[in-house]
This record gives structure tokens, sequence and C-alpha cells, in this order.
């Protein structure tokens, strides 16, 4: 499955990627969550505890255990496991830090059970007294704390620098940053264009997002649209990705910052992949991890189940081939004269 790239990085397939079929809850999560491995997808998954225990976040072991043996069984294994960090009791009483380590703790706990060599938490939500507490544990159990960068989300910018610096000044291997590559998108999906058309949103601006995504002006005419009250509601939660989780950064913006990085999320959203929206992504950050000695995972995680039906063992099953080809592509150097092929953004 991983032939053509490096030894070193490990290809992967997120359960996210089936929340609808775990929320239909036709079968059982468990067996959805080891079918990942069994079906021949992946042999290494990242877990989603929120959608896999029910104990959770105070995993059960009996729970815990009855799926790492399962997931044995088929031979697979856990890469990173999906933290939570619930930082208030109620709607006006904030955790102390004891006790969102308290809360930190049991999931700690059950990855390590599981078997996961890490765990992840959106970037700087720990907080660096936090970490000072955690850090000793995560030595103990062996796990690497990963936090998370996505979408509109960069390096550079004023709310993620100092978070940023915060793990470079640990100088431990044991947190780590984990990078999505939602930040990395040179057009927006073509499915999503489509869903936003059907949904009322002005046809001029579903243009202007189709041919100019990474111009900052587009960016201001979304927000304006916003601001007005006149997005449809049956799309305002999808029209809300275009301010979060859709990025506009390059692969070359990640370069200083990757000697922090453990891993990486291939988010995608759909496959429509004629002028390269999703593969020149992937051959831009093979170039970039193959000549920066990268080691660490690389997973597969599917964000248009928000509005398509594709099947997800199908579509997780040609991401990942898709994404083996380009990332081998970059990294061998073949995909150099493709990068920002795009521009700016390009037509739906």
């Amino acid at each position: 499955m991983t032939t053509g790239i490096p030894q070193t990085w490990t290809l992967c397939a997120s359960a996210f990627n089936w929340t609808p079929d775990i929320t239909a809850a036709r079968r059982p999560a468990l067996d959805i969550v080891t079918g990942i491995v069994a079906d021949g997808v992946a042999d290494t998954v990242e877990l989603e505890p929120g959608l896999l225990w029910r104990s959770f976040p105070e995993p059960r072991d009996a729970e815990v255990d009855e799926f790492r043996d399962a997931l044995a069984q088929v031979g697979g294994r856990v890469s990173i496991v999906g933290a939570s960090l619930d930082d208030f009791l109620s709607a006006t009483q904030r955790r102390s830090t004891q006790e969102r380590l308290d809360f930190l703790v049991p999931q700690l706990q059950a990855a390590r059970r599981v078997g996961a060599a890490g765990v992840r938490l959106p970037i700087g939500q720990a907080g660096a007294e936090l970490l000072a507490l955690v850090q000793p544990l995560l030595h103990e159990l062996d796990l690497v704390l990963y936090e998370e960068i996505q979408g509109q989300q960069a390096p550079d910018s004023p709310a993620i620098a100092p978070a940023l610096e915060t793990i470079a000044g640990l100088a431990d291997d044991h947190v780590r940053v984990l990078v999505d590559i939602s930040m990395l998108m040179p057009a927006l999906p073509a499915s999503y264009l489509e869903e936003l058309r059907r949904g009322g949103v002005p046809g001029e601006l579903v243009t202007r997002l189709a041919d100019e995504w990474r111009n900052p002006a587009t960016l201001d005419a979304v927000k304006a649209l916003l601001q007005s009250g006149n997005v449809p509601p049956r799309v305002h939660t999808l029209f809300m990705n275009l301010v979060i989780r859709f990025g506009r950064s390059d692969a070359s913006d990640l370069r200083s910052i990757l000697p922090l990085v453990g891993g990486f999320h291939l988010k995608f959203w759909d496959l429509e992949d004629a002028d390269g929206r999703v593969s020149q992504p992937l051959r831009d950050l093979g170039g970039l991890l193959g000549g920066n000695g990268f080691a660490g995972t690389l997973t597969s995680e599917w964000g248009g189940h928000e509005w398509l039906q594709d099947d997800p063992t199908d579509i997780t099953r040609r991401h990942l081939a898709l994404a083996t080809t380009a990332l081998a592509a970059g990294a061998s150097g073949a995909g150099a004269s493709g990068a920002g092929a795009l521009g700016k953004g390009a037509a739906a």
C-alpha cells in the first residue's frame, strides 16, 4: 500500500471518515472501525473515541480492551487517538488547571491501553501550564501529544504563533504538531461549490469562490454576506467552512515548523481532481517532506461526508491510492514542476 513513499512515512485512515455509518448505528461501531483494517483500506487507524467508546471521556478498560483485541485479530494498530479537553464545568464555571488535567488523564491512559502512539488536541488548547503538568505523564506512558493546526490557521498567524513557540521551547519529542492539509487548498471542492449553488448562495459569489479562492478580497466578500444575514439557512453551517475549515496557505509556508511536525491529516472533501486541486497539494507536500527527512503519520481524513453520500470505505481507499501516488511523485521530485499550478484558484 505504501510502495513509492519513504519507509518512515506511515499511511493511515481516520475512523472519522466513517462517521455517517457509525452514527447510523446499523452495525456496531467496533465492527465498522475494525472493518477499516479487515477490508484492506489501511492497517493503521486513527481513532475518534467519542464515536467508538460509549464511556468516553472516561473509557472503561473492558471497552478499550475489547476494541484493542478485535483490531489485533485483523492485524491492525492505532496511530493517534483524538482527545477532548472540556474547559468548563458549566456555562459560567471554568475548570481549574488540575481539573483539566484530571479530565484528560483517563483519555491518555486509554490511548496507551489501546496501543496508540499519541493523542491529539487542537493547537493551543492545553496551554503552557497544563503542558507542564502533562509532560511527565506523556513520558511515563510513552505517548506523544499532537497539537493540530488546520484550515484558516497558519504558522505566522497571531493566534497560532505563540502556541508554536511554546511547543518549540519545550524541545520535547513527546509534544509535537499535527498539520491538517485543509490549510493547503488551491481551490475549493467542486461538490461543495455545487452544494452552495443548490442551497441558494448568490451565483456571483459562488463563481468568485470558484475562480478566486485565494484572493483575500474573496474572503472579504464571504464575511460581508455573513454579516448581512443573507446566507441561506439551509447551507449556513456549510458556508462557515469558508472562514474556518478551508485554508489558503501553500506547502512552503510549513517549512519553518517542519522540525516540530510529527504527523499530517491528508484532509480531502471529494476526489474531483481534473485540475489537480486534490493531488497538487499532496505532491507539494511530498516534495517538502522528502527533502526534510520527515518521519511520521499521514492520515486520510474525509470531511466531505458533511454534504456527500459516498461510501466511506470506497472513497477512503481511492483517496489513499491517489495520495500514495502524489506523495511519492513529490518526494521523488516529479511534482516540483507543478507546484502552485492552480495559482489563486480554478473554476469548478
